[in-house]
């Protein structure tokens, strides 16, 4: 059976758990998704195809799968350096408890709030101050994976739908040779379009090139290629 190995792409079965609590945070499982409440209408659930070591998944489970072969089920105990990260102290922050009444939010220990950008769970509300911690609400954990390697993805189109799906784009796409051309309503900037372009590459070995086609429209009938 064929090792794993970092630039592959393989399909997973997944779910991840806080090891001391044994409480199930993600799974791709329909089942196991409702069965521990985390069940989301909007998602959707079934095997998942990620590039190792393109940091689609956590550090510690892309290191774990390394080297483990497919079509066959693991368990992994993951420490929280290799997870999510240890918890900061330089991360917990005390706010104004005014802040959030100007903002017309009441602060009540649990709340996720997002101040300047950044995604913060308030802790304690104690007179006017209350404290915000900015870690990721699994850092500090200890994690358990229970891991199913499917397979071993090799053909190009399914790589390319993989990696387009994990960059977010729902673009239809045309593959000719080593190029990938990717099919747009409207204009995408170049500095994006060569994030794209890298991204892809980089992790779909087979494609040396990608280039953007605007779709004919009444309003752009003549829009050329942009090779990228």
């Amino acid at each position: 059976m064929q090792e794993l190995k970092e630039g592959d792409f393989v399909e997973l079965d997944y779910t991840g758990k806080i090891a001391e609590e044994g409480a199930v945070f993600d799974t791709t499982s329909d089942e196991v998704a409702k069965q521990n409440g985390l069940h989301d209408s909007k998602a959707t659930y079934g095997p998942v195809i990620v590039c190792l070591g393109k940091k689609h998944l956590i550090a510690g489970l892309e290191k774990n799968l390394i080297g483990k072969e497919a079509g066959k089920k693991y368990a992994f105990r993951i420490p929280p350096e290799d997870g999510f990260g240890n918890k900061s102290p330089q991360l917990i922050k005390l706010v104004s408890t005014n802040k959030f009444r100007q903002q017309q939010i009441t602060p009540v220990p649990g709340l996720q709030v997002n101040m300047d950008g950044y995604i913060g769970t308030i802790k304690t509300v104690s007179g006017g101050r209350t404290v915000v911690d900015f870690n990721h609400p699994l850092s500090g954990k200890e994690l358990e994976y229970e891991v199913e390697v499917k397979r071993i993805v090799t053909g190009v189109n399914e790589k390319a739908d993989a990696i387009l799906k994990l960059l977010g784009i729902s673009m239809e796409k045309e593959i000719a040779g080593e190029t990938l051309t990717l099919k747009s309503a409207a204009e995408i900037p170049k500095e994006v379009q060569d994030t794209l372009a890298r991204k892809i590459t980089d992790a779909v070995k087979e494609i040396k090139t990608v280039t953007v086609q605007v779709t004919k429209t009444p309003e752009n009938s003549q829009q050329p290629n942009n090779k990228i």
